[in-house]
């Protein structure tokens, strides 16, 4: 995906660029579906032995309910997606994102509320229950912005569904890490799992150290990039 970005502009061909643009598109796709996939493995469980390793197949991780994760995470990714390119754009454009994000909004209600309820019913908890309501809130309302064009706030809002989404994932799993479909004592939980008392201080140290300069470093970029831009921004190419 990053060398799709740096080679498209290379030569002016039209097929050059379209096939760097499928590239472009197809790895962002990609990992989106498999992020959600991959968690919802994590929380429903996957065959693991007695040894701590797996033990299955690669069907045994293509079950409905990661398949559906997956959908979940690469349509609410989307979503994100296309509020930050209407919140970013001007003109025709975002007209064009915020439709996108609306008709995208409504798919993931559609895909993710079923996802949340299967999940909260099958291993949640009060915790996890209300990340539920926090993200099923927070998505409603983005919807509602988007269609106001409110893109900030729509924005923002879509952040803070993902947040929860992934923190109601956490809570319904917690303590495990990976349970086992074949033995629940074959699973791997936070504390047979964790790394050594002096890595997770080394650790520690880093993650408070580091996080909030990352954080900053993110700030600073958004708010040097904070102007919409448009068509209009463009130059024309030399000779025209």
């Amino acid at each position: 995906r990053g060398v799709a970005f740096e080679y498209r502009h290379k030569r002016p061909e039209d097929r050059w660029q379209r096939n760097w643009e499928h590239a472009i598109f197809w790895c962002s796709l990609l990992p989106a579906f498999l992020w959600g996939a991959i968690f919802a493995n994590l929380v429903h469980g996957v065959p693991i032995g007695r040894d701590g390793n797996y033990a299955g197949g690669l069907t045994d991780l293509l079950t409905p309910y990661a398949l559906l994760g997956g959908l979940v995470t690469l349509v609410l990714f989307t979503f994100h997606g296309a509020v930050f390119a209407a919140l970013k754009t001007a003109g025709d454009i975002r007209v064009r994102a915020r439709r996108c994000a609306a008709r995208l909004g409504l798919a993931t209600v559609v895909v993710s509320v079923p996802f949340l309820i299967w999940t909260q019913s099958d291993s949640g908890n009060v915790r996890s229950l209300a990340a539920v309501v926090i993200a099923v809130l927070a998505l409603a309302v983005a919807l509602v912005m988007n269609q106001r064009g409110r893109e900030g706030w729509a924005f923002a809002l879509s952040g803070v569904a993902i947040a929860a989404a992934v923190a109601m994932l956490f809570l319904a799993l917690f303590p495990d890490v990976m349970p086992s479909t074949l033995d629940p004592k074959w699973s791997l939980t936070a504390a047979n799992a964790a790394s050594s008392p002096y890595t997770l201080k080394i650790m520690t140290w880093v993650a408070g150290i580091m996080t909030p300069l990352i954080m900053a470093y993110q700030a600073w970029t958004y708010w040097v990039f904070r102007k919409r831009i448009g068509t209009h921004h463009i130059p024309e190419p030399a000779g025209h």
